[in-house]
């Protein structure tokens, strides 16, 4: 009976560890939240006028606070509408882009994610797409897990994960990173769900799926 009863103690002890040492290394790991354009830098503009820069904030601010209360370390590339760098001339898109590539390699993060909205001349295309570099085995398996997860929430989405090897940020960066277009502000009925709260939330929720799915991989 002593020993029956010491083994359970032992069980649940070692349970309880095992616990501990998964919270405490999911409080090691960074995930770094990149909000596209900003600032002087509007992003795409939709087809009733909705700017790029605006959602592209609204929607990594929330993915932000519900990691956070998952405990999972988050970093912000920026938290407010500016770009990266202050210096209003010709180059500042180019050092702002700089900007975010020194920002995300120096937290070293498990990856990142870069929020953006998608612009196509055909106003019918619509769902969300994950781009990630052509080069990056872990940028392409993160791409398709959050592809999933993107896909799981819009039932009306069949875009499949893209590979890429020209846009700057997935060129320059030392960790895993993956684009997160989060539809078309192109498409009328897209871009006006895209400014809703509650739109928002769905797709931050969706991010959210997609990063914890990752991380647990």
């Amino acid at each position: 009976m002593v020993l029956v009863l010491l083994s359970k103690k032992l069980e649940k002890y070692a349970s309880g560890e095992i616990v501990k040492l998964a919270e405490k290394e999911k409080k090691s790991q960074v995930i770094v939240l990149d909000a596209g354009h900003g600032g002087s830098d509007p992003g795409k503009i939709g087809v009733h006028e909705e700017k790029e820069k605006e959602i592209n904030l609204e929607i990594a601010l929330k993915v932000e606070k519900m990691l956070k209360k998952k405990k999972i370390k988050v970093i912000m590339t920026r938290t407010d509408d500016q770009m990266l760098d202050d210096q209003s001339d010709a180059g500042q898109k180019v050092r702002d882009l700089r900007e975010r590539v020194r920002k995300i390699n120096g937290e070293k993060p498990v990856f990142a994610v870069s929020i953006h909205q998608n612009s196509y001349p055909d106003a019918g295309i619509h769902g969300a797409q994950v781009f990630y570099y052509r080069h990056s085995a872990e940028s392409e398996q993160a791409a398709k897990t959050m592809q999933e997860a993107l896909r799981a929430a819009d039932i009306g989405n069949t875009r499949q994960a893209k590979a890429n090897d020209t846009y700057y940020l997935l060129k320059r960066t030392e960790v895993p990173i993956i684009i997160v277009e989060c539809g078309f502000l192109s498409n009328p009925e897209e871009a006006k769900k895209l400014t809703t709260p509650e739109y928002q939330d769905d797709v931050a929720k969706a991010i959210v799926n997609g990063i914890v799915t990752c991380m647990e991989k």
